[in-house]
C-alpha cells in the first residue's frame, strides 16, 4: 500500500488563490472610498465650468466689438468685464448650477477673486483679469 503525503497538490493552491482573488475583486468596490476622487472630480469640473464661462464670455465681447473694460450680456445676464474677461463678482452668474459650492467673493475694496467651496479647504478660486488672462486654481484640495 501506498503512503499518502500530507499537503496540497499545486493544483488545489491555485484553485484557492483563484477564488480569493474572485473574491477579493468583488469586495474590493464596497470598501473601497471613492468620495475623495468625486469631489476632486467634482472641484476639476467647476474649475473647467469657470473657464470656459469667461472663454465664452471673452468670445462674446470680441465678436460684437465692445470694450474691454465694458459690459457684456451673455444669455440675458449682463456682465462686467475687465481687460476682456469677467470680474469676479460676475463669474457665478455665468455658471448656470454650481450647486453643492459656496461662492465667496475676496479682496478689497472690491472682489478680486471668487472662491467655490465645497467643504473647508477643498475650493476652487477665480482670480480676474490683470491684463494677461484670468487665473482658475484648484490649490485648495487638502480638505477634498
Amino acid at each position: 500500500m501506498k503512503q499518502q503525503h500530507a499537503g496540497f497538490t499545486l493544483i488545489e493552491l491555485v484553485i484557492v488563490i483563484v477564488i480569493l482573488g474572485i473574491l477579493a475583486a468583488t469586495a474590493l468596490p464596497r470598501f473601497a472610498d471613492l468620495s475623495v476622487d468625486a469631489r476632486l472630480a467634482a472641484l476639476n469640473g467647476m474649475a473647467g465650468g469657470m473657464r470656459s464661462a469667461a472663454a465664452i464670455a471673452r468670445a462674446t465681447q470680441l465678436a460684437k466689438g465692445l470694450s474691454s473694460n465694458g459690459s457684456v450680456t451673455v444669455d440675458g445676464v449682463a456682465v462686467t468685464m475687465k481687460d476682456g474677461y469677467p470680474t469676479a463678482s460676475f463669474i457665478d452668474d455665468l455658471i448656470t448650477d454650481y450647486s453643492g459650492f459656496t461662492a465667496t467673493f475676496l479682496g478689497t475694496p472690491s472682489a478680486t477673486q471668487a472662491r467655490f467651496t465645497m467643504r473647508t479647504n477643498c475650493y476652487v478660486t477665480y482670480t480676474e483679469s490683470t491684463g494677461t488672462g484670468v487665473t482658475v486654481s484648484t490649490d485648495g484640495t487638502t480638505g477634498c
